[in-house]
């Protein structure tokens, strides 16, 4: 609802772009000023529809021209040292931060490259860095504010593949990541519940961003569509909603969920 978030103070990760970027314009729709974490802010660039999604030079410039608070901060997640600096501004500039969205993440390679048994080892690390380990770094770095002010809201990312494997092992990478984001968040639950803090998991399944949007219609939008309950494609915003809903008072009895935004591809 808006204004439901006022006065609060927000952090989403991988906020340059795509979901994040959804995801940090929610917030701020709501009331709450945004820290904009990126590996690179204008990631945006490298992908059209990405930059056509914009309605100014940054997520942090359209935080900013709805009228909240906003900093850009560029780390890397899977690198701790770096996230400790970043966040240490953050907290430099907001004094605290209520909100927590651990979006930042991604796959590498081809599902013909990373099935199983076959994944280089490498691949398979750099791959557990962006996700899994780039949220158990964040997570760590912000629930001691949180349990001294003995509240807060803590929402991680899986992923459909986190939920179900492919049907032929590819990608296997991603999916194991998004899936020990899973198990991370209920023992986070359980951990922080005692102080206040709620702690939730989305699962988005196929998500119509700026870049994967053209990866569907190659694909055959209709085609992917028809394997959803709900016969479509979602968008951002279909996760965004969630997101807020997480972030503000109407989940506060809510802790060490898995939500699916999937329209039903799993089941």
């Amino acid at each position: 609802m808006e204004g439901s978030l006022a006065g609060k103070t927000a952090l989403v990760t991988g906020a340059g772009r795509g979901l994040g970027h959804a995801y940090a314009l929610q917030l701020a729709r709501l009331g709450a000023d945004v820290a904009v974490l990126d590996q690179d802010l204008r990631s945006f660039e490298e992908y059209e529809r990405e930059k056509l999604a914009m309605t100014a030079g940054s997520t942090v410039e359209e935080v900013l021209a709805l009228g909240r608070r906003s900093l850009g901060v560029e780390a890397d997640v899977g690198d701790l040292s770096a996230m400790r600096e970043a966040v240490a501004e953050v907290l430099h500039q907001f004094g605290h931060l209520d909100i927590v969205v651990c979006n930042a993440g991604g796959g590498l390679g081809t599902p013909q490259d990373t099935k199983a048994s076959q994944t280089d080892p490498e691949l398979f690390d750099a791959v557990l860095k962006r996700n899994l380990y780039g949220t158990v770094n964040t997570c760590s770095l912000v629930a001691p504010g949180m349990k001294e002010r003995r509240s807060g809201k803590i929402i991680t990312v899986s992923s459909m593949a986190g939920r179900r494997s492919s049907a032929d092992g590819g990608y296997a990478h991603y999916g194991t990541a998004k899936a020990g984001i899973i198990m991370y968040t209920r023992y986070l639950a359980q951990e922080l519940g005692p102080f206040g803090i709620n702690v939730n998991c989305i699962a988005p399944g196929l998500i119509a961003t700026g870049r994967l949007s053209v990866m569907f219609e190659r694909a055959g939008t209709e085609r992917l569509a028809s394997t959803v309950a709900l016969r479509r494609i979602g968008t951002p915003e279909d996760c965004a909603r969630v997101v807020g809903f997480l972030a503000g008072p109407d989940s506060d009895y809510i802790t060490g969920a898995v939500i699916p935004i999937d329209g039903g591809a799993v089941t």
